[in-house]
């Protein structure tokens, strides 16, 4: 500095805020262990969806994701509510008061004898989010939304880890990281999806969820153990799985979905639609109401008389007509977006290796 003075000095709280706020989250990091467990959960348990706590440490921009435990599965409730996750999305509300109540000690207990047993043998036990599979990435709800609330009332950045066996099948990792957009958990919390407040915050069906990079590490000793470990044969089961020709159950389902999600779609235009004619019909009963009024109050001023109040509350006609939230609209739109680009995808591998044995055949 020109006068010579030192800079001023800054407390630790100080540095950490400013260090978090420059430095969003950019990368979740998962170690190759605790992919194995998302991964064996997951399709031991299909066709049931589960769910498990995710355990980690948040640093700078990377969250890293070092240890995991499932929530066991709850075989008295519905396919819907399979797990302990579902208490975290609110999904079981609709239970009853002493199964509710029941449900939510069991969940608590549980996942707090589970961090009390990993600090015991000092693993990291500081939650950093959860994952969930799911069934042709059909995911985007509103009880995930729900979740990610719930989470961010204590973590200000967690995430979701999805996982999709049926997808993994086909030869291809479907592993993805996902956290909520700042900007729509704002408009979240307001619970105002009209068209007015989505256009003021420029949210648009993409402005929902974001998705983190995922990079799968290994020590250096782990990564030595899986090399002196390799077998001599190169290709592995993986690589066979890539190579499979049928594409029939994979794109049957998803165009299945597609097709459903294309029906909720129109169920929600018309709601909007049904919503239009009202409020036009509205403002045309509004229009003739005042102009009936307006001749009748000059009527009155010529013969004398005070006119009549131009705007009455209590009418029926001037009460505002609620709009249809638009999240409901944005998630299903968001969802068709996913299965197209699941097709898309797997259309190209598809025809890529259709290509390929047509070559070989000619050969």
């Amino acid at each position: 500095m020109a006068d010579g003075n030192p800079p001023p000095m800054r407390s630790f709280a100080q540095a950490a805020q400013t260090e978090t706020e420059a430095l969003p989250l950019r990368t979740v990091q998962i170690e190759g262990l605790v992919a194995l467990k998302i991964v064996k959960h997951c399709k031991e348990c299909m066709p049931a969806l589960v769910t498990g706590q995710l355990l980690g440490l948040d640093i700078g921009s990377i969250l890293e994701v070092t240890n995991c435990f499932p929530f066991p599965l709850l075989h008295k409730f519905s396919t819907d509510c399979r797990s302990y996750g579902c208490i975290l999305s609110n999904c079981c509300k609709s239970r009853g008061g002493e199964d509710e109540d029941e449900l939510d000690t069991d969940g608590a207990n549980y996942q707090l004898e589970m961090m009390r047993c990993l600090r015991e043998v000092n693993v990291d036990n500081n939650t950093v989010g959860w994952y969930q599979s799911t069934y042709m990435g059909s995911f985007q709800t509103v009880e995930l939304i729900e979740t990610f609330m719930n989470y961010q009332e204590n973590i200000k950045r967690c995430v979701c880890i999805i996982y999709d066996p049926l997808r993994s099948s086909q030869g291809v990792l479907a592993l993805k990281a996902l956290k909520l957009a700042e900007g729509f958990m704002e408009l979240y919390r307001t619970q105002t999806f009209s068209g007015e407040k989505l256009r003021e915050k420029n949210l648009t069906w993409k402005d929902i969820f974001e998705e983190i990079p995922v990079k799968i590490c290994n020590s250096a000793l782990v990564s030595s153990m899986m090399t002196e470990l390799e077998p001599d044969v190169q290709a592995t089961q993986c690589d066979f799985d890539r190579l499979v020709l049928s594409t029939n159950p994979f794109m049957e389902k998803n165009l299945e979905f597609l097709i459903e999600c294309m029906d909720d779609l129109s169920m929600e235009q018309q709601k909007f639609q049904y919503y239009y004619r009202n409020l036009s019909r509205q403002q045309v009963q509004q229009q003739t109401w005042l102009q009936k009024r307006r001749t009748e109050n000059a009527a009155r001023r010529a013969a004398g008389e005070e006119p009549l109040p131009e705007e009455e509350p209590n009418n029926p006609i001037f009460k505002t007509l609620p709009e249809p939230s638009r999240l409901d609209s944005y998630l299903i739109t968001n969802q068709i977006s996913n299965y197209c680009s699941q097709v898309n995808g797997f259309a190209a591998q598809s025809f890529s290796k259709l290509y390929l044995m047509d070559a070989f055949h000619d050969e």
